[in-house]
């Protein structure tokens, strides 16, 4: 029978055998991921935890205790590891986030289509995201180019 499995098309597609030392390697594997993901969570600086957050929760970040907020993060890794730490290592949750918090407190506004960035005190036009795009991902992107930069640097003075 045994013999007859293994050569049986749908081997390894179907039906599986039961491989202990293949378990527990994938076992040990998603336990480390977890650690390392509970670590992070543990020790970013709280700013840095919003950031991700946010890309979880939304606006709701805002509302929330900073335990609430390290509470949440920590449910958050021991839950999605692999999620948490791309996210912990990806440049861009930082930059989306400032765009947010931007937003929220009226230094820069984003039309009602979701299409154009403006400045919030006087409305004149920063940039048009490109059609199919998030808004916030185009704007951290736009961020990193010479006039963007400029923007960023007022918005963090601002923001201080």
């Amino acid at each position: 029978m045994q013999k007859f499995l293994t050569l049986h098309p749908q081997c390894n597609k179907m039906f599986y055998e039961h491989d202990p030392r293949q378990i527990a390697s994938n076992e040990v594997e998603n336990i480390e991921m977890e650690i390392e993901a509970l670590n992070l969570a543990q020790n970013l600086e709280i700013d840095h935890l919003e950031a991700i957050m946010r890309v979880e929760m939304g606006s709701n970040v805002s509302n929330i205790s900073t335990k609430e907020l390290k509470r949440d993060a920590l449910i958050f890794a021991k839950n999605n590891p692999s999620i948490f730490v791309d996210l912990a290592t990806d440049q861009n949750v930082q930059l989306r986030n400032l765009g947010i918090v931007a937003v929220e407190q009226g230094i820069l506004t984003l039309s009602g289509d979701n299409r154009t960035f403006s400045w919030g005190s006087n409305n004149r036009k920063l940039f048009n995201v490109p059609f199919d795009e998030h808004p916030y991902s185009a704007l951290a992107a736009w961020f990193k180019t010479d006039e963007g930069l400029e923007v960023f640097n007022s918005i963090e003075k601002k923001l201080k």
